[in-house]
């Protein structure tokens, strides 16, 4: 958070980073509290997270990570077209011939939209970027294989301060660039022990 002072900090955005601790994540997902940017709006809160093949194991591989933003403006912003503005950001390395498809932008953009319609929400004043990077070594490095990075970063704005939902998506699209499985109709990952 970046208010002035606890005494300063509106009660619909206390309600909002609320309403994010009470989602429950994937098992495969570590989320951390991370410290929202200063200057973009009067208020922010972050979290980041990786998607690793197990939890909290040193020798679990990371299969994808990213970035949640959440920012604030109580008078709102034209171009958010609200006051809560969702930002995300998310990495995953693909395999090479993934990485190759020509079409890989556009499927990426699709996995964002797809994610928030898989909890009902909409796109509203939605924008955003897919980023796709090819790394070949040589030299002394040439036994490395070939390595495609995707990059997702968009932006969205929430119609409220109950952000569930807009949470459970970008988990959802950090999931899917991870090359996760959807979880089955019905089953609901289970919280951390008490």
């Amino acid at each position: 958070m970046t208010p002035a002072g606890p005494d300063d900090v509106p009660v619909e955005f206390v309600q909002a980073l609320r309403s994010l601790r009470a989602v429950s994540v994937r098992p495969e997902v570590l989320l951390d509290e991370v410290p929202g940017p200063a200057r973009i709006a009067p208020f922010s809160a972050a979290l980041t997270a990786e998607v690793r093949t197990a939890r909290r194991s040193v020798a679990a591989a990371e299969l994808a990570s990213g970035r949640f933003v959440v920012l604030y403006d109580p008078a709102g912003q034209e171009a958010w077209d609200g006051r809560f503005r969702l930002v995300t950001l998310v990495r995953a390395t693909l395999e090479p011939e993934v990485g190759a498809d020509p079409l890989l932008a556009e499927v990426a953009w699709t996995w964002f939209l797809d994610a928030l319609a898989s909890v009902g929400l909409e796109a509203h004043a939605a924008g955003g970027t897919v980023t796709r990077v090819l790394s070949q070594s040589f030299g002394a490095l040439e036994v490395r294989a070939e390595q495609t990075e995707l990059e997702i970063r968009a932006s969205w704005t929430a119609a409220d301060d109950d952000l569930r939902d807009h949470l459970r998506a970008w988990e959802t699209l950090l999931c899917t660039a991870a090359g996760l499985p959807p979880l089955p109709e019905g089953v609901v990952p289970l919280g951390p022990r008490h």
